[in-house]
């Protein structure tokens, strides 16, 4: 989880490996206007999913390449980031559209635990 600025900052860098179940969520604390990753000081290849306020993954870039400083931006307003490793996305049939269950993006997101 980074949810604050400094978490953010650092985010995967200088990590070698990142288990498969395992990412990171980049909440502001706001929508931002538009949103830019890039891949420096990060040394494996990731996907960016970009996700608005309402917890709808909006665009996926697949397999960012490691070290890259090229800016990946977001193509409008942005709440939040997944980042997962590369090609997960896709083996997991994640795609735009798909809804993300977490807190940050209101108490409905959150789906029920089934008590029975």
């Amino acid at each position: 989880m980074a949810d604050d600025a400094a978490e953010r900052a650092m985010g995967l860098m200088h990590r070698e490996h990142l288990p498969k179940s395992h990412g990171m969520l980049f909440i502001y604390e706001k929508e931002q206007a538009k949103l830019a990753f890039w891949m420096r000081n990060t040394l494996i290849p990731l996907d960016l999913l970009y996700i608005d306020s309402a917890g709808i993954v909006q665009e996926i870039h697949e397999n960012a390449v490691p070290l890259d400083e090229t800016p990946i931006p977001s193509n409008g307003p942005r709440l939040a980031v997944l980042e997962i490793n590369g090609g997960l996305a896709r083996a997991m049939g994640i795609k735009e559209g798909a809804q993300v269950q977490h807190p940050a993006f209101g108490d409905s997101a959150e789906w029920p635990c089934d008590t029975k």
